[in-house]
């Protein structure tokens, strides 16, 4: 199955699924604190890959998860909620780009911090 018409003539042609990559990846917390703003991006695909992203704390605990199966498009933006009545703190989200019937393709990570409501720096 060919997705080439999700895409502009202007963008790079989509790879076979041992060349997609991961090519961004950020999370921004909103104000309040409990949820993040996640975006990702990957290289074009010619098959849809599957996803996988996971926070974890400053000690390695997870605290939410989200898999996305076969995305339609390349570049993605969703909310994760943090699993804590108290969510500040130090926090890494880590991509996971993958295909079921052949091994990891990319991983990419980023770290981001919540503050207390009350903290105004």
């Amino acid at each position: 199955m060919n997705n080439a018409f999700f895409f502009d003539s202007v963008e790079a042609a989509p790879l076979p699924p041992e060349e997609v990559r991961l090519t961004s990846l950020s999370a921004e917390p909103y104000p309040e604190g409990g949820r993040v703003r996640v975006s990702l991006e990957m290289t074009p695909f010619q098959k849809r890959p599957w996803l996988e992203l996971v926070m974890v704390d400053s000690h390695g605990e997870e605290v939410t998860t989200a898999d996305i199966i076969e995305p339609l498009n390349y570049k993605i933006e969703l909310t994760m909620h943090i699993r804590r009545a108290e969510p500040a703190g130090q926090y890494k989200l880590i991509a996971r780009l993958y295909y079921p019937e052949q091994a990891d393709n990319d991983l990419k990570e980023t770290s981001f911090e919540v503050r207390a409501e009350n903290d105004s720096r």
